[in-house]
């Protein structure tokens, strides 16, 4: 199979798997992710179809709705890219890819995966969790978990254990503190810094009206 027609095929799975998705999880954060990796591996040395298998692939199911479990979504890429006969090699880098990807990761201290690949959709993953798209999913899922908005006498934890983020239900605001502010300074690759770089100075400025707002100041 060529590639257009293996990422046509792609597509399609990926628009079928998440066609009842919370919106900040739904297939145009995965269009959107698609979109900066192919921007950011213009300028790195990467192998485009895991770039983009695994920016496709990467979301299919978020251990967020499966009860933390993050063993469901590899498995089920690795199902449908052995269906599609792609080599054994690819799929491994693609499901290494997924596997080890998302920021509770990090916050771990197990031995993680990496490759180029990685770094060019990680920080295609993490544009798209800061700036005004990131500000929009961040407060729709935290509609989605029924969580205030701020509250100012829960403060923000910035020490957490990966499980205590996983667990975590504090208000939306706390979450900008706790992961969105703090992915700048995480970007792998020199497109991925120079992006965020702008989109964080959008969230500070966003936090300032915010409070203002909040407080009866504007």
């Amino acid at each position: 199979m060529d590639n257009s027609n293996l990422i046509s095929k792609t597509i399609d799975f990926v628009k079928d798997q998440l066609k009842n998705a919370e919106g900040g999880h739904d297939w145009f954060h995965i269009e959107r992710v698609y979109k900066n990796a192919l921007l950011i591996a213009k300028t790195e040395d990467v192998n485009l179809q895991v770039v983009q298998l695994a920016a496709l692939l990467h979301d299919i199911a978020d251990s967020k709705f499966h009860n933390g479990d993050e063993t469901v979504g590899p498995q089920k890429a690795r199902e449908f890219l052995f269906e599609q006969n792609v080599s054994s090699e690819i799929i491994e880098h693609v499901v290494s890819i997924i596997a080890n990807m998302s920021f509770s990761k990090s916050l771990g201290e197990e031995t993680l995966f990496h490759s180029p690949e990685l770094e060019v959709v990680q920080d295609a993953d993490r544009l798209d969790a800061i700036g005004a798209i990131g500000i929009a999913r961040a407060f729709n899922y935290g509609g989605f978990k029924n969580r205030p908005l701020f509250n100012p006498s829960i403060k923000s934890n910035l020490n957490m254990s990966k499980e205590a983020y996983k667990n975590s239900t504090a208000p939306t605001i706390n979450h900008f503190y706790e992961k969105l502010l703090l992915l700048k300074d995480k970007m792998n690759t020199k497109t991925g810094r120079r992006i965020a770089s702008d989109r964080h100075t959008f969230m500070e400025q966003y936090l300032e009206q915010f409070y203002a707002e909040w407080d009866g100041e504007k």
